[in-house]
């Protein structure tokens, strides 16, 4: 574990592509890996990229990281694909659409499925942010899965999210739908080149308007075309704009440190879980205090708090 350490604090690709595939697989050593990269993490901008399937976001995100590797800038990008409930595969094809940046060093590609996860992310997809974070890259861009209404949960790891649209889709109408008109920080109007573009860009900053008074960032709407490259470097210029607001009005570190001490509850939650689970793989008080809850001789409240209790009892006797 420790030559692991050693060769991806000097910079070796293959060291970072298999730590990343032990916090994929949710390896035992895992939590040491994040106990000593969480110190080389912050200084990485991480943009995230969602929107409904077909929008086009794996083409955007090509170019908008061409045009960062213009500027000199490293970028580290997590491509998320859904997997097959049948059979646990994912089609992982979003590095076939960025095949141009595949021999490029200032650009790491990552591919991951969700493994059952909702929400447009997998689950370990915060631990690999981290990964390429402490790896040193200067921005690491997030491509969610495109599932539409559910896919809020790359507002907890960005700092900057992009809403991708397209033309003729119902999108804009969508978007109220699945709130995240509340976690755009940018419109980006995809395939302007075709028919319709003028008119989704016009509902857009029509829902702008009714939400303005409630609006410190008015989420700029950007009409973009990968087929012709219209409007990318425009973009590019807004997602930094973006980055300099929450600097200026401190924003930036406060919503960071309540991003981790919300990721830290998590982890709480999740260990402490754990712990409740295994009292269930053993016979006694909590199988017994379920057990009155079915036969209605408890409910399921006094209950839980009598498991919270008891296992709480059981981790001081062990120390946890």
């Amino acid at each position: 574990m420790q030559d692991l350490i050693d060769r991806f604090k000097s910079g070796d690709t293959r060291a970072l592509a298999r730590t990343i595939s032990l916090l994929e697989n949710e390896d035992p050593q895992n939590e040491e890996l994040m106990k000593e990269l969480f110190y080389r993490t912050g200084r990485a901008y991480v943009i995230g990229f969602t929107g409904a399937p077909g929008a086009g976001k794996s083409s955007l995100v090509d170019l908008v990281v061409k045009q960062l590797r213009a500027e000199g800038q490293t970028v580290g990008i997590i491509a998320v694909d859904p997997t097959s409930p049948f059979t646990g595969g994912a089609l992982l094809g979003d590095r076939i659409r960025m095949q141009e940046h595949a021999l490029d060093k200032g650009v790491f590609i990552r591919s991951m499925g969700t493994r059952g996860s909702l929400g447009g992310l997998a689950k370990t997809t915060k631990d690999v942010v981290k990964a390429l974070d402490a790896f040193g890259f200067d921005w690491v861009v997030v491509e969610t899965v495109g599932v539409g209404q559910a896919e809020l949960d790359i507002m907890h790891v960005a700092d900057t999210t992009l809403v991708v649209l397209t033309p003729g889709a119902g999108d804009a109408i969508q978007t109220i739908k699945a709130g995240i008109m509340e976690i755009a920080d940018i419109f980006a109007i995809n395939k302007s080149d075709l028919p319709g573009a003028d008119k989704i860009a016009t509902e857009v900053e029509m829902m702008l308007d009714h939400q303005c008074d409630r609006m410190q960032w008015r989420p700029p709407v950007n009409q973009v075309s990968c087929f012709t490259g219209r409007g990318i470097p425009e973009l590019v210029e807004s997602i930094k704009k973006h980055r300099r607001y929450l600097t200026d009005n401190n924003l930036f570190l406060p919503r960071r440190q309540e991003r981790l001490r919300a990721e830290t509850l998590e982890i709480a939650n999740h260990k402490w879980r754990q712990k409740v689970l295994k009292q269930l793989e053993l016979p006694g008080k909590v199988n017994e205090l379920l057990d009155r809850v079915v036969n209605k001789q408890t409910d399921p409240y006094t209950a839980a708090y009598e498991i919270l209790a008891h296992v709480a009892a059981n981790q001081s006797k062990n120390n946890f």
